[in-house]
């Protein structure tokens, strides 16, 4: 199968766990086969190839999220990372690109497009497997698979069939309805629109020379920004006539909510907690180090981490997005690809963070022109280049770079380290990489 995995989300649904660079597929609340906690994108992997195991897949997504994805899943999958947020069908049409001009995949084979985040079982990704086959024998120019609904529902759009056989032809698409409008859709065979979909690599190539003209995927890339931001469904779907739906009839559930969460943690508690024998129907997740008790608590859900504190009846959890988009706080948890850091203290003029290093993986090579950084080794071994300088770290080794020198940190076993960074403007943005080969060279 060639899958691309769309990855996107603002981070708001599942705060103060998710964040604007941990979106709620990264947060790890759901347990694999052997009983260790893992995120609904390790899932996903980990059922995908379950089922095919020469599956190509490539992940969509944006330059804050792309090392996340490869922290948690390395090497085994493609990542296609978008210059700026432009919507579904911009992002979709630079994957198609990607695989095709980047990958080497034939324009004659399906390709499956579907969310890196639905909680389902193994039958889900069979019908995707037989979604791409149904896009490769040319039945139709776009293939879609829509959700057999459980109940009428407000949260999603639907895809009206002809009939209510396994695979129909689509009549038309319908917008999120009220309630006694979902009810009169689900009397006519309706399915949810899950923004699943196949076609033929091609077909959504020439498409998208008809709407944006552009010679190839760094092409494409290099004018992504001036893209116009439209989804998938207004820029292709409502508008082919060439459209058939398969009907998928197992479970499927939009894991959206700490609501939705909640039903599918592994655990009630995760993290230091306590909940007294009163506790009903409550789950508490919490990532700080000290304790949270609960007491009496029935229908809630309480998360903490270095970005806050939610305490919240599961219902209105579902609410709170407006109410998270007035709070302004950075980050204080990511995953990177080398390992993770947390934020511990944030004053004016200094910023103290814990860095987690992964035995085998090094940061870039780089500097900052506006803060010094002091490093304090508190465990484990590694390696420092600063200036082209090599030194090997152990426990209790101190190191600091003044701005504007060169630096990169390796792990040889797995790393913690406290950084401690100064200066009176500390931002993100103070960054600029040089490629490893100049740490090398200037060693020389």
């Amino acid at each position: 199968m060639n899958i691309i995995l769309l990855s996107g989300g603002s981070g708001k649904r599942l705060w103060p766990l998710s964040n604007d660079v941990r979106s709620k597929q990264f947060i790890k609340l759901l347990k694999n086969d052997q009983g260790g906690y893992e995120s609904m994108l390790q899932r996903v992997y980990r059922q995908i190839t379950a089922v095919d195991a020469e599956a190509n897949i490539t992940i969509a997504t944006s330059k804050s999220q792309a090392s996340a994805i490869k922290n948690q899943l390395g090497g085994k999958v493609s990542i296609c990372v978008e210059p700026c947020r432009r919507d579904t069908f911009p992002a979709v049409l630079l994957a198609a690109a990607y695989l095709h001009d980047e990958l080497g995949v034939d324009g004659n084979e399906a390709v499956v497009v579907c969310p890196v985040d639905p909680y389902v079982d193994c039958t889900y990704y069979e019908s995707v497997k037989k979604l791409q086959e149904l896009a490769e024998s040319g039945g139709a120019n776009l293939t879609l698979m829509g959700i057999e609904p459980v109940y009428p529902s407000e949260k999603y759009g639907y895809i009206i069939p002809e009939d209510g056989e396994d695979i129909s032809r689509v009549r038309e698409f319908r917008e999120k309805p009220d309630m006694e409008t979902a009810k009169r859709y689900l009397a006519q065979n309706a399915l949810w629109n899950a923004g699943i979909f196949a076609f033929r690599l091609d077909y959504l190539l020439d498409k998208g020379r008809t709407m944006t003209s552009f010679e190839d995927y760094r092409d494409l890339f290099n004018r992504y920004s001036s893209l116009a931001k439209i989804s998938f469904d207004y820029a292709v779907a409502e508008k082919e006539s060439s459209i058939q739906v398969l009907r998928y009839r197992g479970d499927w559930r939009d894991v959206g909510t700490w609501n939705m969460m909640a039903e599918v943690m592994a655990d009630r508690v995760k993290g230091r907690a306590m909940l007294d024998d009163a506790c009903e129907n409550t789950h508490v997740v919490n990532e700080l180090n000290i304790p949270i008790l609960c007491m009496g608590c029935r229908d809630m859900v309480v998360a903490a981490s270095g970005d806050g504190i939610l305490i919240s009846d599961r219902e209105r959890s579902g609410y709170m997005k407006p109410y998270v988009e007035k709070i302004e706080t950075g980050a204080r948890y990511a995953e990177k690809s080398w390992g993770t850091y947390t934020v511990i203290d944030v004053q004016p003029g200094s910023m103290t963070i814990k860095v987690s290093m992964k035995a085998g993986e090094r940061m870039s090579y780089h500097m900052h022109n506006d803060r010094e950084e002091v490093w304090t080794v508190v465990s484990g071994r590694g390696k420092a280049v600063v200036d082209g300088m090599e030194q090997m770290l152990r426990v209790g080794d101190v190191v600091t770079i003044a701005p504007g020198c060169k630096h990169t940190v390796e792990a040889v076993t797995d790393l913690d380290m406290v950084e401690v960074q100064l200066g009176e403007e500390i931002s993100v943005g103070d960054k600029i990489k040089f490629p490893m080969e100049q740490a090398a060279r200037q060693r020389l």
